[in-house]
């Protein structure tokens, strides 16, 4: 009994700083740390929880999305969703 709970410590011991580098960084796996958004500019969904985020370019800049159902309406104003990532890298 004492070895199963000794390797239930060590097991929870590896796993957790796994756990707290991810939540320090912020950023759902594909975006870089430097995306200055951690939310879906189309539906404010957060990046990450629809899945793996949808980049799309527009005029030279990357927009991550949350999901593909947000492309369509992207590219209805992607001005206005662009202007929204430059806003918020300054």
């Amino acid at each position: 009994m004492k070895i199963q709970i000794t390797l239930l410590i060590l097991a929870a011991a590896l796993f957790l700083p796994g756990v707290s580098d991810s939540a320090e960084k912020g950023k759902p796996e594909g975006v870089p740390a430097n995306y200055p958004l951690t939310q879906c500019v189309v539906s404010k969904e957060p990046l990450g929880t629809m899945g793996k985020p949808v980049k799309v370019t527009h005029d030279g800049t990357e927009v991550y999305l949350c999901c593909k159902s947000c492309i369509k309406k992207f590219h209805k104003d992607p001005a206005k969703y662009v202007a929204l990532v430059k806003a918020a890298k300054h």
